[in-house]
């Protein structure tokens, strides 16, 4: 259904001039698949190609437009040779150099004694003044085809410059009038120009400020992508809110024998929590929350507070996790609760098969399991609850929106909760979780101490060893993370299986597990049981222990080629330790040679424990991009907008999508329409299908 003023724009890149299926197949693999997209393509900087020195005065490593006179040509003996064609000027003598050259092309292009505008990078071989492969050769008469600035694009293999511009020009050409979506306030107080305007602009800059992010063109087109990604998070929350709900309000008599055998005394902000949600349950919508807390800020007890709530109603409660560790993790976290307020829990995985997995689901059906945890393995489809009132789902940047919404549809009006333990910049969260009301759990459970974090350089590995050793001694265990499986030639990185090996031959088999993700589930468990339960005091990992892992006892964490992990990640990992009442220490070894990124993550890593401190200065180092591997989760992926510079306009765009939602729900109005093609042409058509539900 979408408006035939956007068909040019989504039609496939074929439908360029020039663009056959060879060439829609790289322009594709670097843009997308529609017109479109070439038009979010946009330049990352710009050539300069004014400057016109006089050869003898040009300078090595600069861009030149130089007027020549070609004297001779040289074709190389044989192909492997460059081809070489000597001009001049009045002050002095330039050579052009090809390689792989047609000479027929090159005579036709460069005629001996003839004046030719040559533009090109300039470099000097055995102080002669060189232009290897010039790119632009032109007639002094056509001088101004050569573009003085010229916009640089991301390419991949097989595309080149030329290519690329000459068929984002045309996408450009085809890029209609689209009537105005923007309040026409906001627009006149910004000084934005018109959306067509604005990608003229953005693909024919004509300074290198025109490509900053910053430039009035590249915010206007930012903050239509952001409008259009909160508008279309408005109207599913708005839709949400609208489905009938059911008011769950237990009388605390469960929840009182759980709150007994709790073994410490709820935090102040876990209690605000669990008011927030329990008014959330109470009502007749449906409630849509996310509780966010640090590593260790127990979010699961408050999660298992709002089970029993749903389950003093007489319902079922299930909490989804990432992995199967998290899953068996949260099951040993919950049941000695669960069982002191008698309520029977079951875990769930892709692991379970047969009779017992039959029979889990068999009990599940008729009610007698109240709360299930688990892993995907609850969205098949024979997993059927008798009645499903609540839903928990944890790490929830692991799963899709359509995810959250294939569990709610195994109840009626069932609540939501999500959680994460990765703390998420303000302006991430806006632009992810739009949809959800927020609870945070800033403050650490009592008892917590602070962890001593050191920075210890590559070279010192065999001291760190020596360390382990005395600690081992002592009865300590011990977290030993490397960032690869087994040994990649690529990259120089200490592998697990090595380390492992490594470790296991000073300390002896006994002491040392191992656990990676292409462990088998039961291997894994095994490694985990060793090392939790067992004789082993050092677990030898990957980023498998990310998440979730609880191990109370253990104290010291290393974390190898540390410079290569994102800051998110290292926060998590040093979050397995310091839950016990002992001092812990975490240890980040770096290589030799870091970039200026990787020791300012290491040095905040050093100077702060704070969650969200460290998550905002993620969001800078590495931009939203890369944040939370986006890409493979359910965060989004903007386009042009730059959540690091643009979050002040994300900001704008939510609070504009809230209102434009309480005044014009149908999004009928005049600028309603507007707004419906704006939507459309960020391809979120199915905000506009649920609109068109009702």
């Amino acid at each position: 259904m979408r408006p035939e003023l956007l068909f040019p724009i989504f039609a496939p890149l074929s439908s360029l001039s020039g663009v056959g299926p060879r060439i829609a197949k790289l322009l594709e693999k670097a843009a997308g698949p529609h017109v479109v997209n070439l038009l979010w393509h946009l330049p990352r900087e710009v050539v300069d190609r004014s400057f016109s020195p006089p050869i003898a005065e040009a300078p090595a490593g600069r861009i030149v437009t130089i007027k020549v006179t070609v004297d001779k040509h040289f074709p190389p003996p044989d192909k492997r040779r460059p081809y070489r064609v000597a001009c001049r000027d009045d002050t002095g003598a330039l050579t052009l150099t090809f390689f792989h050259a047609d000479k027929g092309y090159l005579e036709r292009e460069l005629p001996v004694g003839e004046q030719r505008i040559v533009s090109g990078r300039i470099e000097y071989f055995r102080s002669e003044a060189q232009i290897a492969h010039p790119d632009f050769i032109t007639r002094p008469e056509q001088a101004d085809s050569i573009p003085k600035i010229e916009p640089v694009y991301p390419l991949t293999a097989g595309l080149t410059p030329k290519v690329l511009r000459k068929a984002v020009l045309s996408a450009v050409s085809k890029a209609p009038a689209l009537p105005e979506w923007l309040d026409p306030e906001y627009l006149r107080r910004k000084d934005w120009p018109s959306w067509h305007d604005a990608i003229e602009e953005a693909h024919n800059p004509q300074t290198g400020a025109d490509v900053s992010a910053m430039a009035q063109n590249r915010q206007r087109l930012a903050f239509d992508e952001l409008l259009a990604s909160q508008l279309a998070l408005a109207i599913t929350r708005a839709k949400a809110k609208k489905l009938p709900g059911r008011s769950i309000e237990g009388d605390k008599r469960i929840r009182a024998l759980a709150m007994k055998a709790l073994p410490f005394k709820l935090t102040g902000s876990q209690v605000d929590a669990l008011k927030e949600i329990g008014a959330d349950m109470a009502s007749t919508s449906r409630m849509l929350r996310l509780l966010q807390g640090d590593v260790g800020s127990g979010k699961t007890v408050v999660a298992l507070f709002a089970m029993l709530n749903a389950i003093e109603c007489g319902g079922q409660a299930a909490l989804l996790a990432p992995t199967e560790i998290l899953a068996r993790q949260h099951f040993e976290t919950i049941e000695p609760l669960a069982k002191a307020a008698g309520i029977r829990i079951a875990v769930l995985t892709g692991r379970d098969k047969g009779k017992a997995r039959k029979a889990l689901l068999e009990e599940l059906a008729v009610g007698d399991i109240q709360i299930l945890i688990g892993t995907h393995a609850i969205f098949q489809d024979d997993v059927t609850f008798k009645d499903l009132m609540l839903a928990v789902i944890d790490e929830q940047h692991r799963f899709g929106v359509h995810q959250r919404l294939a569990l709610a549809g195994k109840g009626r009006g069932v609540d939501m909760l999500v959680m994460t333990a990765t703390p998420i910049p303000r302006t991430l969260m806006l632009s992810a979780y739009g949809d959800l009301d927020v609870s945070r759990l800033p403050d650490k459970p009592p008892g917590r101490k602070p962890v001593d974090t050191r920075l210890v350089p590559n070279g010192r590995l065999d001291d760190v060893a020596e360390g382990i050793g005395r600690a081992v001694k002592s009865g300590a265990k011990i977290y030993w993370v490397c960032p690869l499986v087994e040994d990649s030639e690529v990259l120089d990185l200490a592998a697990a299986t090595e380390r492992f090996d490594d470790l296991k031959h000073r300390f002896g088999e006994d002491v040392v597990a191992l656990v990676h993700g292409k462990m088998k589930a039961k291997e894994k468990d095994a490694a985990m049981a060793r090392f939790i339960d067992g004789p082993a005091q050092i677990l030898v990992a990957t980023t498998v222990i990310e998440v979730g892992v609880n191990v109370p006892e253990a104290t010291i964490m290393v974390i190898e080629h540390a410079e290569r992990f994102g800051l998110a990640q290292l926060h998590q990992l040093r979050g397995r330790i310091g839950r016990g009442a002992a001092a812990s220490t975490c240890l980040l070894v770096y290589g030799a040679n870091l970039t200026e990124t990787a020791e300012r993550r290491l040095k905040t890593m050093r100077q702060t424990e704070d969650g969200f401190v460290i998550a905002e200065e993620d969001l800078r180092l590495r931009g939203a991009g890369e944040l939370l591997g986006t890409r493979q989760s359910g965060m989004p992926v903007f386009r042009l907008a730059d959540l690091a510079v643009h979050g002040d306009l994300l900001a704008t765009a939510r609070d504009d999508a809230r209102l434009i939602i309480e005044r014009d729900p149908d999004l009928s109005s005049e600028r309603g329409k507007a707004l419906r093609i704006l939507l459309y042409l960020f391809e979120r058509d199915a905000a506009v299908a649920t609109l068109r539900s009702g």
